[in-house]
């Protein structure tokens, strides 16, 4: 039986190719708008999408054929996971594809706040020579806090202590004895907030990671402390981070995610000294690309041809 993969968005030939040498039917336009994904879900089996395509309830029930969605990529905030698990649709993501590009990501972003490297640049290219203007600290012997220690988290604290950086790392799934091999100390929120010089987020978004850093936990932190978030923008109240950055209690921000995006121009956080912005670059290298979207291909063919599932984000739709 030949099955039908939709893939509303852009990813790798590469991808594609695998799944037509499996003797899929591929429709993959290379970028589809709302209304065109909805009049050509209906006849998909599978669906590839990338961050771009919204599958909500709308487009679940016109998705009368549909068995399951690879996300190419790690996020599934675009899917109602809750819709595809009462419709029986098997949810799954890529996790593995992004980690050393998001991780890399996270370095450079520490690395140019640290050192002014975006505002210094800036200032040369209006023709301003301001060396005293821009001084900066090591990351050497610094305390890095690491929210999330999963995938990316694990990778940013290895590449940290190649800078002699101290990390220390919150996770309720990780136990201290997990962490040893690493040489990475478990602590709770508190301790973290209480210790760390930088503050990487690596969380999902859930009822108690959602805008977990606002002013009560801002206040709590070390005076002088720098938040780094390419992980989920939801993590963050972006008003109450401008407070903290105007006060100087947070002495910078690098931020590659919002909670709105693209980042409208009324944001709080536009025109504010020591803050970085990136528009949600983290995984765009080719690597990763590649290997995301030839992951979720891979998926789908194990799901469709062997009903093997792997990476599942609604695990209970499989006990249905």
């Amino acid at each position: 039986m030949t099955h039908h993969i939709l893939i509303p968005d852009s990813v790798d030939q590469r991808a594609i190719t695998l799944l037509h040498e499996a003797g899929m039917t591929v429709t993959a336009p290379g970028s589809m708008s709302r209304a065109e994904a909805l009049a050509a879900v209906s006849q998909a089996d599978a669906l590839v999408i990338r961050s771009a395509t919204r599958v909500d309830a709308e487009m679940l029930e016109a998705a009368t054929r549909l068995r399951v969605i690879a996300r190419a990529g790690v996020g599934v905030d675009n899917v109602d996971l809750v819709a595809a698990t009462q419709r029986g649709v098997v949810v799954m993501n890529t996790p593995d594809g992004n980690t050393i590009s998001t991780a890399e990501y996270t370095l450079g972003l520490m690395l140019a706040l640290a050192r002014h490297i975006p505002h210094s640049y800036n200032d040369l290219q209006a023709g301003r020579w301001e060396r005293k203007a821009f001084m900066g600290v090591e990351l050497r012997r610094k305390t890095l806090g690491i929210i999330g220690f999963g995938r990316i988290g694990r990778a940013v604290a290895k590449r940290a202590q190649a800078f002699e950086m101290r990390v220390i790392a919150h996770d309720p799934y990780i136990t201290p004895e997990m962490a040893i091999s690493l040489n990475v100390e478990i602590v709770n929120l508190d301790t973290l907030y209480d210790q760390a010089d930088f503050i990487t987020l690596h969380s999902t978004i859930n009822d108690e990671t959602r805008e977990m850093i606002n002013a009560a936990s801002i206040a709590r932190m070390k005076p002088g402390v720098r938040i780094i978030n390419a992980a989920r923008g939801a993590l963050v109240n972006e008003y109450d981070l401008a407070d903290a950055i105007r006060s100087g209690q947070v002495a910078g921000a690098a931020l590659d995610v919002y909670q709105q995006e693209p980042l409208p121009p009324d944001s709080p956080l536009i025109g504010l000294p020591n803050i970085i912005h990136t528009p949600h670059l983290a995984a765009s290298t080719t690597d990763a690309q590649v290997q995301v979207g030839v992951d979720a291909a891979q998926e789908v063919l194990d799901a469709l041809t062997q009903g093997v599932y792997r990476n599942v984000v609604n695990p209970s739709v499989l006990n249905a």
